[in-house]
């Protein structure tokens, strides 16, 4: 009986502290802007990076992962590594957990990758919040973990003012079946695996506490199956769909690729309650600071401004962004030769 109270207590305690409320945003919202990112690592490039020593995919296009060619010949694999944690995007420390390690393990998926360890970066104000909460974090990410058969061993820890959790995750992938953000071509159509609206979503549930299932386990699913899906259709080309937003992602690929973007914005799927989010004004500070980024490279046509910022929304754990088209995914647009705007919206 005794030890049936404790749970039933602890569970209560944890429902009243509100995480979300400790952190100045939540997620991948909380992103260096990527203007300011881009200015920030202007001209940084790896000693590994002279005469392409190993390096295949590094700073140059802003790809989800860093790529390192193994030794051992004609054949060999290569090495993926990656980072990523952020502030509180739910209140259920469990959940945070979950969907910060897929977020994380999203970027070796995204890559075409299969994650083999990751560490745990852990942040907590340890005066403030108890380490019970800091303990289901922790599990989340190990569940999530468990089920992509990756391996959590050890990881860091700091005494923040702000809770933040995320992984580093080590993977490997076949050097000839990469996914890479520079390799789209025209006449490719564009595919999107997971709906859009986490951002205004979880804005509005760090505004009234409103809890969001849908949200909830979109972020917290793997992109493992999404991917092995692209390379099995043959795509060479992709990115997940995070802080930067739907437009953000693609102007990037579009970029690197040296192609233009075109985005049916009716064919673009949204999240149950999304739009009524944004509609109540839960549009986050990092959402605008995307579409702002996008808007001199961008046709939008008659796109209202309401869908331009579903468009650009911040979002956590997101989808992948193929080049290609993926069975069961919703097919967005397409690639076509450059012209004089990197995206179209229609």
């Amino acid at each position: 009986m005794t030890s049936m109270r404790t749970g039933v207590e602890q569970a209560q305690r944890r429902e009243a502290v509100r995480l979300t409320q400790y952190a100045h945003g939540g997620g991948c919202a909380c992103k260096i802007p990527p203007g300011e990112l881009e200015e920030l690592v202007a001209g940084l490039a790896s000693p590994g990076a002279v005469g392409g020593a190993g390096l295949l995919v590094g700073l140059d296009h802003g790809d989800d992962a860093a790529v390192v060619r193994l030794p051992g010949g004609p054949g060999a694999l290569a090495a993926v590594a990656t980072a990523d944690f952020f502030t509180p995007v739910v209140d259920d420390p469990y959940d945070w957990g979950r969907i910060a390690a897929a977020n994380a393990l999203s970027d070796v998926y995204a890559m075409g990758g299969t994650p083999l360890v990751a560490v745990n970066l852990l942040c907590w104000p340890r005066d403030v919040l108890p380490f019970e909460l800091a303990r289901e974090v922790l599990r989340g990410g190990m569940d999530v973990a468990a089920t992509a058969g990756c391996v959590v061993a050890g990881g860091h820890s700091v005494d923040d003012p702000e809770p933040k959790y995320g992984m580093a995750v080590t993977g490997t992938v076949d050097p000839a079946r990469l996914l890479r953000n520079d390799a789209g071509r025209p006449g490719t159509p564009l595919s999107l695996t997971k709906s859009l609206g986490l951002g205004v979503l979880n804005n509005r549930h760090k505004t009234t506490g409103e809890v969001f299932p849908q949200a909830v386990e979109t972020m917290a699913a793997l992109n493992r199956d999404a991917a092995r899906a692209a390379l099995a259709a043959g795509a060479v080309c992709a990115t997940d769909v995070t802080g930067f937003g739907l437009l953000g992602h693609l102007y990037k690929l579009a970029r690197a690729s040296g192609v233009t973007a075109v985005v049916d914005s009716a064919a673009v799927p949204f999240l149950d309650g999304a739009r009524d989010a944004a509609r109540a004004g839960h549009i986050s500070g990092g959402t605008r600071r995307n579409l702002a980024w996008v808007a001199p490279s961008t046709d939008f046509g008659r796109t209202d401004e309401l869908t331009r910022l579903l468009l650009a929304d911040a979002q956590t754990s997101g989808g992948l962004l193929v080049a290609g088209e993926v069975p069961g995914a919703a097919v967005i647009g397409e690639l076509v030769p450059a012209g004089p705007y990197r995206l179209v919206v229609r």
